[in-house]
């Protein structure tokens, strides 16, 4: 089972008013999510974002965004860059395959110059 883990790959402060609050101090963060499994690293290409306003602790909802906040939430989710989506091999992952494979070719050696027999 992978282990699912949200990385922050922008973040930026906004200084529209909260709709719950209306203090002027809140927090635009975009997540890329990764996968983390024994035997791979796996960078997915679902990206999520989330608004919270610093002074309330609440998350702000696009339901509840004003025209301002959909306007300043267009312009940096143009600027986000993406980490490339990848799978990357664990050495588990390098051990459990080469191993084997390593075996059966000392094994053929040692039997094409007949030092064992089957």
């Amino acid at each position: 089972m992978a282990k699912e883990k949200l990385v922050v790959i922008k973040e930026a402060d906004l200084t529209n008013n909260c709709p719950e609050c209306f203090n002027q101090d809140m927090k635009l963060t975009f997540f890329q999510k990764h996968l983390f499994g024994k035997l791979y690293h796996k960078t997915t290409s679902k990206i999520s974002h989330q608004i919270k306003c610093n002074k309330c602790e609440s998350l702000i909802y696009p339901v509840n965004w004003t025209e301002d906040i959909e306007r300043i939430f267009d312009y940096y989710q143009k600027t986000v860059v993406p980490e490339k989506a990848t799978t990357k091999f664990t050495a588990l992952f390098y051990i459990i395959v080469l191993l084997p494979l390593v075996i059966a070719v000392v094994l053929f050696v040692l039997y094409k110059k007949e030092i064992i027999s089957f």
